[in-house]
């Protein structure tokens, strides 16, 4: 009888042990997106570039431009833009699961894999993954970092979730247009703009009440509408080969910009007042600067195929440009308008975002 007692309450403790186990393990599972990637160190002024095939962030050292580390992504897979807080803590990376490099329009999307990566920008560790059930082009932060704003692309009716950073519970959810690809903020972070790409609209989101302003009717295929320092927000309408200029405090269309080519991104360069355009269709960069009131052409330089996106550096004298069709970032000297390096990274990189 004192054998079978003793048996039983060691098997009682054995399954107690157990069960606290498992749950400690799960979780452990809950907070730790990314068991096993190995803690980085990036503890110094870094380029952040997204490689949508490769499915990996390559991190560029601003001191020697050398690519010094490679972020995995957990198994995700096509990632797209990335966007970091104004904390400089954060990163943001939409998963599409799609591969958009040939043009945002017409994708209906994935039905699995969808998400939103947060990342450590000195550790490299994912902290949050956010599960979406439609295609999101990016996921931004407002300028106080508080929140964070995700588009959600539907052929009939598009949205965009934001979610309250400090817990990520979903605060809000706002209804837009067709075939919604990136949502951006006006530089003062006052505005937000969500392009409706099927519907070539933009709509115009006050950043505070969440609530519709307006819808602009733009050109075909508008991806993108990118702050700059002057007031204006600037879209780069795919199909249609224009930019459109709209004015925040008006919000109103104020000019268009006929290009010639496929635009894949859009920066304003505040020292120089000069308009950069990627040339997605040449590889390269355009740039413009108003005279006599008309944004007028005023040379471009070759970077690489398929040229994307356009970062600035803080003091604004470099320029880093990704390439998606050959593999590579260009950093450009600013001053001469000229190929300064160019920096071998993963395959079809398309984001990029700057800590300094």
């Amino acid at each position: 009888m004192k054998n079978s007692i003793s048996t039983i309450a060691i098997f009682a403790v054995s399954i107690f042990a157990f069960t606290i186990s498992s749950c400690k393990k799960h979780d452990m599972d809950d907070m730790n997106h990314d068991a096993g990637h190995t803690m980085l160190n990036i503890n110094y002024p870094a380029a952040y570039v997204v490689n949508g095939v490769s499915n990996n962030i390559s991190v560029i050292k601003l001191s020697d431009n050398t690519v010094s580390e490679t972020i995995s992504l957990n198994g995700a897979t096509f990632p797209h833009h990335i966007y970091i807080n104004p904390a400089k803590t954060k990163l943001a990376v939409a998963i599409t699961a799609t591969d958009l490099s040939g043009g945002h329009a017409g994708h209906s999307g994935a039905t699995a894999g969808l998400k939103v990566q947060i990342i450590d920008v000195v550790t490299g560790m994912i902290d949050k993954e956010i599960s979406l059930a439609k295609l999101p082009h990016n996921a931004i932060f407002n300028n106080s970092g508080t929140e964070l704003w995700i588009g959600q692309m539907d052929t009939i009716q598009s949205q965009v979730l934001i979610y309250k950073t400090s817990d990520w519970t979903l605060q809000n959810t706002i209804n837009v247009g067709k075939g919604l690809s990136e949502v951006t903020f006006s530089n003062d972070g006052t505005m937000a703009f969500a392009c409706n790409t099927m519907d070539g609209t933009v709509t115009l989101i006050d950043a505070n009440s969440k609530m519709i302003h307006t819808t602009l009717t733009v050109g075909t295929d508008p991806v993108g509408a990118w702050s700059a320092s002057n007031g204006k927000m600037y879209v780069d309408n795919e199909m249609s080969q224009t930019v459109s200029e709209i004015s925040v405090s008006g919000m109103n269309v104020t000019s268009t910009i006929n290009l010639g080519f496929k635009p894949g991104y859009v920066a304003y360069h505040t020292a120089s007042g000069e308009l950069w355009v990627s040339d997605a269709t040449n590889g390269k960069v355009v740039y413009y600067t108003i005279v006599g009131g008309v944004w007028t052409l005023q040379g471009n330089i070759s970077t690489g195929a398929d040229a994307h996106a356009i970062a600035f550096n803080s003091d604004g004298t470099k320029a880093y440009i990704t390439n998606q069709g050959s593999g590579n970032v260009s950093v450009i000297d600013v001053a001469t308008h000229t190929v300064s390096q160019t920096i071998s990274v993963g395959s079809k990189p398309n984001g990029i975002a700057i800590k300094e």
